[in-house]
């Protein structure tokens, strides 16, 4: 048994007892679908928590829901059950083979815990009728397996921004109002607006509940709020920053819209701005190839200056799963937002900034930013 695995099982126990629901907002996408596999094969020891930040040894005493103690669910437009796109991953690579066999009945009692979402095309009724639909769900599913708490994370394709001035709510608006009115804290693991409007903020905060966002950092920017600091660190101006991404899947598909690639750039870009003090020269291009399926290639070229007014270039690549890097920060964020209700938080929780492109304040380094969620786990700890 692995350290990491040992640990998984010592958290477990008596508090598995108290149950914690996960609400997955695109329940049956490749990322949630990787989040349920995975949790399923940690708890039972057939992989170590391989990129669970929340499995290391500063989070030992936090307090967070262990990983049996987790009960999945979620909305979908979709209808492919997830036993099937656990198949489908493991064609793709994305999920060892053999996995999703054994951990079939984990996956079918997730599957069975999926309502439909919306709005699809053609979908007659009002925002407020799907606020309240989806809500009456949330309270159905945490009745249903009498939950302490349920947290909503919305890991759902990117949407477009919202055109000023339009009067109904954006999809992830809605599931974000619903997680409110059902009393559940909310993670936008995406781009995507959810509870970033005026009055979804002010509900947010009248709640009481904590909720974190925006726009998960797997790949591209998680490597940039690295390099961007030790430019500065060194006192190296940046002339220009360019990227492009190459990606597949729903994603790919997603960002092909010029719109929705929008609101996923800023998030890239607020980097970059936050740590140089200034947006460099340059821009990201995204651009969907279907071969990739779930697999995505990040390039990005550097151009700074040097001693005596040198011109130099740095030039990284980052290949790899979309799915498999997101899957152990969305069960990490679970846990720590699960925690911080316990702990009778509120509000943003900028410490979880670490996890995000676009976050709710806090520093903009990676650095900086383990610091803070490290000084978060030990202020969990403290609260009992």
């Amino acid at each position: 048994m692995t350290s990491d695995t040992a640990r998984t099982v010592e958290n477990a126990g008596v508090g598995d007892r108290v149950r914690t629901g996960v609400w997955f907002v695109g329940a049956r996408g490749s990322v949630a679908t990787t989040a349920v596999a995975g949790c399923a094969a940690v708890t039972a020891g057939l992989h170590p928590p391989t990129g669970m930040v929340t499995e290391t040894e500063p989070f030992t005493h936090a307090g967070l829901p262990s990983l049996p103690s987790l009960v999945f669910g979620g909305h979908d437009t979709a209808c492919t059950p997830l036993t099937k796109r656990a198949e489908e991953l493991t064609w793709a690579g994305v999920l060892p083979h053999g996995l999703a066999t054994a951990i079939r009945g984990e996956l079918e009692a997730a599957d069975g815990e999926i309502r439909p979402g919306g709005p699809l095309p053609g979908d007659a009724r009002t925002d407020e009728e799907l606020i309240g639909t989806f809500a009456d769900d949330l309270r159905a599913f945490r009745d249903r397996h009498d939950l302490a708490r349920v947290v909503v994370v919305n890991v759902s394709s990117t949407e477009p921004l919202p055109a000023e001035g339009a009067r109904r709510l954006a999809p992830s608006s809605l599931y974000a109002a619903a997680a409110i009115r059902a009393g559940c804290p909310f993670v936008n693991f995406t781009p995507s607006t959810g509870l970033r409007t005026p009055d979804l903020m002010d509900a947010a905060e009248a709640s009481g509940l904590p909720h974190a966002g925006r726009d998960g950092k797997t790949g591209q920017t998680l490597l940039r709020s690295v390099l961007a600091p030790m430019f500065v660190q060194r006192a190296l101006p940046v002339r220009a920053w360019s990227g492009t991404n190459l990606l597949g899947g729903g994603d790919g598909a997603a960002l092909a819209d010029p719109a929705a690639a929008a609101a996923k750039n800023a998030g890239k870009e607020r980097v970059l701005s936050d740590v140089l003090g200034r947006t460099p020269e340059g821009e990201v291009h995204i651009d969907d190839v279907p071969a990739l399926g779930d697999w995505k290639t990040a390039w990005d070229h550097i151009a700074f200056d040097g001693f005596l007014g040198s011109r130099m270039i740095l030039q990284t690549i980052w290949q790899g799963c979309d799915s498999a890097l997101a899957a152990p920060l969305v069960l990490d964020l679970a846990r720590l937002v699960a925690r911080a209700h316990e702990a009778g938080l509120s509000g943003p929780l900028p410490a979880l900034g670490f996890y995000f492109k676009d976050p709710d304040g806090g520093p903009a380094a990676l650095s900086e930013q383990y610091g803070e969620l490290l000084a978060f786990a030990r202020r969990l700890r403290e609260v009992r």
